[in-house]
C-alpha cells in the first residue's frame, strides 16, 4: 500500500477544526513508515518521572511554542526532541480531525512518513520506549474496546487497544481509530486484490 494512497485518501476527509478559544495549542505527529510496502506505525511509551501521561503510549508531540511558525512545525520539532527524526525527512501526508485533551489543549493531529529502519535518537528524559507497529494488526476488532468515564460531571466515551503488553488508550487510541477508519477502503481494497489474484 504506498503511502500517496494513504495521503489521497486522508484528503477525502478535511480536518474537523475546535472551536474553543480558551486551549493551549498543541500538535501532534502520526509517524508512518512503509516495511515491506505495508504501512507500520511509530508510538512511544513516556517515562514514569513526567508529571503528565507518565508510562502512557502516545505520539511524538507537545506544545505550541511561540517560535512555532505552525501547528505543522511544532510537530516535527516535538518529534525530533523526542526520538531524533529529523524534520527535513518526514513528509506531510494529511491531517485528521482536531483533538480535545483534557489537560486543557487544543490538539491538531498531523500524518506524516519517514523512513524504515529510521536511526532514532531518544531522548532518555522523556521517552522509555519506541513501538513500531503495522497498521494492519490495529484493524483486530479483539484488540480494541470501548469504556465510559466520567470527567467533569460527564461519561465520555474512551478507546482502547491492547497488544503485545501494551495499553493504547485516551486520546492517542481515538486518533488511532480515525486513521484506521479514515484508511480502511485501501485495506479493503488490497485484500480484495489479492482473493482476485
Amino acid at each position: 500500500m504506498p503511502l500517496q494512497q494513504i495521503a489521497a485518501q486522508l484528503a477525502e476527509f478535511p480536518a474537523r477544526p475546535i472551536r474553543q478559544e480558551d486551549l493551549r495549542p498543541a500538535a501532534v505527529l502520526v509517524p508512518l513508515f512503509l516495511r515491506n510496502g505495508e504501512p507500520w506505525v511509530l508510538l512511544t511509551r513516556r517515562t514514569e518521572q513526567l508529571k503528565k501521561h507518565a508510562g502512557e503510549i502516545a505520539f511524538p508531540g507537545g506544545a505550541r511554542e511561540p517560535q512555532d511558525q505552525d501547528f505543522w512545525q511544532t510537530a516535527l520539532r516535538e518529534t525530533e526532541e523526542e526520538v531524533g527524526i529529523r524534520a527535513e525527512d518526514v513528509r506531510l501526508l494529511g491531517q485528521l480531525d482536531d483533538f480535545y485533551s483534557v489537560f486543557g489543549y487544543h490538539v491538531r493531529v498531523c500524518v506524516g512518513s519517514y523512513p524504515d529502519r529510521y536511526p532514532y535518537r531518544i531522548d532518555a528524559n522523556e521517552i522509555a520506549e519506541v513501538i513500531e507497529l503495522p497498521l494492519a494488526r490495529l484493524r483486530d476488532p479483539r484488540i480494541y474496546h470501548q469504556e465510559d468515564w466520567q470527567h467533569k460531571g460527564r461519561l465520555f466515551p474512551v478507546d482502547f487497544y491492547q497488544l503485545d503488553g501494551h495499553s493504547i488508550w485516551g486520546m492517542t487510541a481515538a486518533i488511532l481509530k480515525q486513521l484506521l477508519e479514515r484508511v480502511e477502503p485501501l485495506f479493503a481494497e488490497a485484500e480484495e486484490s489479492a482473493v482476485r489474484r
